[in-house]
């Protein structure tokens, strides 16, 4: 689905959420006119409007929320000719821009994670703060959180609560869901996040709530979110112009470090066998990328104080080599 531009109106861009280190990820994409931006995660259009309010240039912007597709029809007015808003995965970049007729562009936006309009929204299903369908899909393409959980096996539950959640107590959890679910199929937020805190060990004296790496855990399996930002790097590495950026905000381990090994592969940093050999000597493909800055950036004290949901985000950037795309390594 591709929204085509009417005429213009006067229509904010946004519903009120502020985009994450929005000012770090616009200084690090630099906009320039006539340039061609992505911004891979469109959710309300923050870093949309910020780059096009930057500079004279275009913006193609994926999302695979069918919701954010439907609200970005006043910002595509607002824009009139320069921004196109397609519904898909942003790992699809390469597939969506070719249709659009895009070979290369001078820079993408990645803002990882779940939208502050989706856990707002009870009827989403991604927050246990409000009772609500357990659902989690950023899109309608993929089984519910309610299919993952009532149709998962008890081991597969426990290696998704593990691995994506990072939970140590996963297998008394995932043990429990099946119990539960034996009496009468979990559907609801509430009913998944009351099962997690009543099986959950030591978890009354911690600031955070016992369901939070439960629910983290299931959202990433049912979106395949690790899989998609994988695509989507390798997609940005094919798409950018030579001296493109490349700039990616995440929100927790699993992302960052897969976003980390990624650059640090493919700007060279760890293909040397030793940092003893001559520097003459090359091992492996030319770097198809160079680190902006080394380490990510985290967001300042004053963004932290007015929105504290961005004490976790991380933002990496690099920028594109003449080298061919390393791929796979």
């Amino acid at each position: 689905m591709t929204l085509k531009v009417g005429a213009p109106t006067n229509s904010e861009p946004t519903d009120g959420h502020a985009p994450v280190m929005i000012d770090e990820v616009v200084a690090a994409l630099q906009p320039r006119d006539g340039g061609r931006y992505v911004d891979g995660t469109f959710g309300a259009g923050g870093y949309t409007a910020a780059i096009l309010d930057a500079a004279d240039c275009r913006v193609w912007a994926i999302d695979r929320d069918t919701y954010a597709i439907a609200a970005a029809a006043k910002m595509v007015d607002k824009y009139a000719g320069r921004l196109t808003v397609v519904e898909g995965r942003f790992g699809d970049m390469v597939e969506i821009l070719s249709g659009e007729g895009i070979e290369v562009v001078d820079g993408i936006a990645l803002d990882l994670g779940v939208s502050s309009m989706q856990i707002d929204d009870p009827n989403r299903g991604f927050s246990f703060r409000h009772d609500g369908p357990l659902d989690m899909r950023q899109g309608n393409d993929s089984l519910s959180a309610s299919d993952l959980i009532n149709g998962a096996d008890e081991g597969v539950l426990a290696d998704i609560i593990f691995n994506y959640g990072e939970e140590r107590q996963a297998r008394r959890i995932a043990r429990a869901i099946v119990n539960a679910r034996a009496d009468a199929p979990i559907t609801r937020t509430g009913q998944l996040a009351d099962i997690v805190r009543n099986t959950y060990r030591g978890g009354s004296s911690s600031k955070i709530d016992p369901a939070t790496k439960t629910f983290q855990a299931i959202r990433i399996q049912v979106n395949e979110e690790l899989d998609e930002l994988k695509s989507g790097l390798r997609g940005a590495e094919i798409m950018l112009a030579p001296s493109g950026r490349l700039a990616v905000v995440s929100f927790h381990s699993l992302e960052d470090r897969i976003v980390k090994e990624f650059l640090r592969t493919h700007s060279g940093e760890i293909s040397r066998a030793s940092r003893h050999l001559p520097a003459a000597i090359k091992i492996g493909p030319a770097p198809c990328f160079s680190l902006v800055r080394r380490g990510a950036q985290k967001p300042s004290a004053k963004e932290t104080t007015r929105n504290p949901r961005s004490r976790s985000a991380r933002l990496r950037v690099a920028e594109r080599t003449c080298a061919p795309p390393m791929g796979e390594t």
